[in-house]
């Protein structure tokens, strides 16, 4: 089969998915079967994809041109692609999640919510393959607008007050601060087509520019939330837990830090930013957001927004990555996209299992409940760990090479935030495991409360094995970026 074909049936698929959901609302069974194989589909199809193609970096496929230079098109490259494998891949295990927690938790308006996710993961695998900026652009805006409907999910007031500030701030960012840069860069460059080095190093573009330009993209692009325009991404946690685990783990913030990546290595360039030191102050803003978020994440109470805080911290690990504007920090925070994922599904997963069972949110409610949820908690346990960074989870070589990366800039300080991010990690992760196995039997309140459905509680403990795994293929995976850095593997 043709790569175009594979590309185009990639996001056809989930697609189709989204109209079957309405097509067949009323039949919820053949709704979720059908969504379910167009998933399995997808991900088939995205393998095929990685078997046909390996590391290299394909040709593009132009669909039509829309300005001089500025066609839709696509192509598939090592980034790209592990963006690909990671989206198409967790949508399986999130939609089966999925239908045990709407389920379980009797929520309504099933078919819509389905349809969105599928409309969501349609849009993240546009902008794996996008292979200009303009392209880039068009799916980018198309994630925010299908996933507005699954944050407004319950459609109570504070949803809407959620839904709102996620949009906003989204939409906001993106149209005042990312379009503007790419529209600058197109005239700077009459291209917006990704190369590696980078297109702006024959630009027109006055050096001292460069620093304006980079400024414009990093908070241009909000799903990545840097500091100051992350507080879409708490506002967000109103929505029911899967979409939260789209949200940090599958394809939205997924989609701002790949894109922060695509930005750095593809329209700037590793080299360029070394050479004119154009990134450096990003990655003090990044430090920041690592350290601050985290000290937030302490001090909350509620389970899910305290893993948001974690996200917004461990989002400006891959920033920082490409700030460091070496080729270890770029393998590093390519990495983490999917150590980062694999471990942050994990929790939010448990998070929503510990809901549908018990009801409670609140990490004070939660004491002595590890001990009648062990699976949710062990889950809970080892996806935590992966996040801190201990080995044998796969969270410990993504934190490593990224430290690698700050050594080979000369930055021993962005080497001592990873470091103390880390503390903080263990600070605000480990004592919601203590606390859950802290209380004895018998004067436990939880005592008559199980595991929640199967299907909240198996697609945790799978992806808290995937950090194992990915502990051992973290070789394997840096290997497949290599070539992103202008190194062959």
């Amino acid at each position: 089969m043709e790569l175009s074909t594979l590309i185009f049936a990639s996001m056809l698929l989930p697609t189709l998915a989204m109209f079957t959901n309405l097509i067949f609302a009323k039949q919820a069974n053949l709704r979720d079967s059908i969504t379910f194989a167009a998933a399995l589909a997808t991900f088939a199809v995205v393998v095929c994809i990685a078997l046909k193609v390996g590391n290299v970096t394909t040709r593009k496929y132009v669909l039509f041109e829309v300005f001089p230079n500025v066609p839709i098109a696509f192509n598939v490259e090592p980034l790209g692609l592990l963006f690909g494998l990671v989206a198409s891949g967790l949508w399986i295990v999130t939609h089966v999640y999925a239908i045990g927690y709407m389920r379980g938790n009797n929520e309504s308006h099933h078919a819509r919510f389905f349809g969105c996710f599928s409309g969501a993961i349609a849009a993240a695998l546009g902008i794996a393959w996008s292979s200009n900026m303009f392209t880039l652009f068009l799916y980018y805006e198309i994630l925010t607008i299908s996933t507005y409907p699954l944050v407004v999910h319950k459609g109570t007031p504070e949803a809407i007050r959620g839904a709102r500030t996620y949009l906003g701030i989204l939409l906001g960012t993106s149209i005042a601060l990312q379009l503007t840069a790419v529209i600058w860069t197109y005239a700077a460059t009459n291209t917006l087509d990704f190369e590696l080095g980078g297109i702006l190093r024959n630009s027109t573009l006055s050096p001292t520019l460069v620093p304006v330009l980079l400024a414009l993209y990093a908070f241009g692009i909000g799903k990545a939330a840097l500091m100051p325009f992350h507080r879409w991404l708490p506002a967000a946690m109103v929505a029911p837990t899967p979409v939260s685990a789209l949200l940090h783990a599958v394809a939205v913030v997924k989609a701002g830090v790949f894109t922060m990546l695509k930005v750095g290595i593809y329209i700037f360039g590793i080299d360029f930013l070394a050479e004119t030191g154009s990134s450096e102050w990003l990655m003090w803003i990044a430090a920041y957001t690592i350290v601050a978020s985290s000290v937030i994440a302490m001090q909350q109470d509620n389970l899910k927004k305290r893993l948001a805080y974690s996200t917004v911290s461990q989002l400006s690990y891959i920033t920082l990555g490409m700030a460091l504007a070496t080729q270890m920090g770029a393998l590093g925070g390519g990495l983490h996209i999917a150590t980062h994922a694999m471990g942050k599904i994990t929790l939010f997963m448990c998070a929503g299992a510990i809901y549908v069972a018990t009801h409670k949110t609140e990490i004070s409610q939660m004491t002595g409940l590890g001990r009648t949820m062990p699976i949710t908690f062990m889950a809970f346990g080892v996806g935590a760990l992966s996040i801190i960074g201990l080995p044998p989870l796969g969270g410990s070589w993504s934190k490593w090479y990224l430290m690698v990366g700050a050594a080979d800039a000369h930055q021993q300080i962005m080497i001592a935030v990873l470091m103390i991010s880390s503390l903080l990690n263990v600070a605000y992760l480990m004592p919601i495991i203590g606390r859950g196995f802290y209380r004895d039997d018998a004067t436990n309140p939880y005592s008559g409360v199980r595991e929640a459905p199967v299907f909240c509680w198996l697609p945790p403990a799978a992806t808290a094995f995937g950090c194992l795994v990915l502990f051992f293929f973290a070789g394997w995976i840096i290997d497949f970026l290599m070539p992103i850095t202008g190194i062959a593997p």
